[in-house]
């Protein structure tokens, strides 16, 4: 079989990267279509995976007609490259996806959180042969809507796949016993994020500055635009690939971005997540929050004191950990959905008895099974 899937996004990288390191080991042939996005191709390269380039997201440059220029050209490498590559299936998500699979031909798998309706989802659902989301998602997507017990981050993160690095502690220069913090801070560049804002400059250096008089502090921002040479942290400098090693073993995680407060939250590390003008209602958040492994905040000073609060705090860590212990490990290894949903050409009725047990018709999901 053929394969084509996109990375649009590193966390795209890291949902796919398992499943397509699988299906080639099974005797399959895939090609990761990626795109030049934060450190997209740097984490394809990273994990060895056969890709190929499709363009590059650049919002902050450009007229509106360089815009529509580059996402034609988009259009047209994605064209010609999924015809070329004749898949028998096609994994991803959006219009990139929709449209590579009508023109190859081939069943499109729409992998999906729970991000809010954009037009995304609205141009890319019509054309989608199998939708695959948690079963916390709150919108029904249609009539070939499945949903598994679990995040899209089980892929790389569920305990049958993720192992820490142990020697994360050496690589980021502290010491064994030493509690550190990561603070992550979002670009908010992406289509989903538009007209939203996180924290300000003057929060960062306040949280930066509070932080770390109790421990450690690395910063990861992504829009890099925050001086750290006057301020007491260090910048997160690590290949990205570790990020999730070095969130393992962190104390604590804020951030005013929401895919790694979900990614902390089933590592077992506590997660802070700053909403800052968002205001949608997530699925995701909503179940991390009731099991304990994740908590938002609406004000910037709730966000800074329950940081201040846990960095202080003893045995807060152990306790996420046996939050982590207890959830975590009952939910869906997304991976091997994924590599299943494949061999059928996204066919769900043709899956086998054990990997059909995991996926149920959005319709006839069971109610959401209580935590104690």
């Amino acid at each position: 079989m053929r394969i084509l899937v996109f990375a649009n996004t590193p966390a795209h990288v890291h949902l796919y990267r398992h499943a397509v390191s699988r299906l080639e080991e099974r005797g399959h042939e895939v090609l990761v279509l990626g795109r030049e996005y934060e450190c997209t191709t740097d984490l394809l390269e990273f994990y060895g995976l056969p890709y190929r380039s499709y363009g590059e997201h650049d919002p902050g440059e450009g007229s509106l007609v360089g815009l529509v220029g580059g996402v034609a050209d988009q259009f047209r490498h994605i064209a010609t490259t999924a015809v070329r590559f004749r898949p028998d299936v096609v994994f991803g998500r959006g219009p990139y996806a929709a449209a590579a699979g009508t023109l190859a031909r081939a069943p499109t798998v729409l992998v999906l959180d729970d991000e809010p309706a954009d037009v995304n989802h609205v141009v890319s659902q019509p054309f989608a042969d199998t939708v695959l989301s948690p079963r916390v998602t709150r919108r029904d997507l249609g009539a070939d809507h499945y949903t598994f017990d679990g995040f899209v981050e089980c892929a790389y993160l569920h305990p049958d796949v993720f192992d820490p690095d142990p020697a994360v502690r050496e690589y980021l220069g502290v010491g064994p016993d030493e509690p550190y913090a990561i603070v992550r801070f979002n670009a908010l560049e992406a289509l989903h994020d538009a007209g939203l804002e996180g924290f300000s400059l003057a929060q960062r250096r306040d949280l930066i500055e509070r932080l770390s008089e109790r421990l450690t502090v690395f910063v990861s921002d992504e829009g890099d635009d925050l001086d750290l040479a006057d301020l007491p942290a260090r910048p997160y400098d690590l290949h990205p690939a570790l990020m999730h090693d070095a969130m393992a073993d962190a104390a604590l995680l804020v951030a005013d971005t929401g895919t790694m407060v979900t990614e902390a939250g089933l590592l077992g590390t506590p997660a802070l997540r700053y909403r800052g003008s968002d205001d949608h209602v997530y699925g995701e958040f909503r179940e991390l929050e009731r099991v304990g492994l994740a908590e938002q905040f609406d004000a910037y000073e709730g966000v800074r004191d329950r940081a201040l609060a846990l960095a202080a705090a003893e045995g807060a860590t152990d306790r996420w950990e046996k939050r982590r212990r207890e959830y975590v490990g009952d939910l869906v290894d997304l991976t091997d959905v994924i590599v299943s949903v494949a061999e059928v050409r996204g066919a769900v009725d043709r899956l086998g008895a054990s990997t059909r047990r995991q996926l149920r018709h959005r319709e006839d999901a069971p109610p959401r099974r209580e935590h104690p």
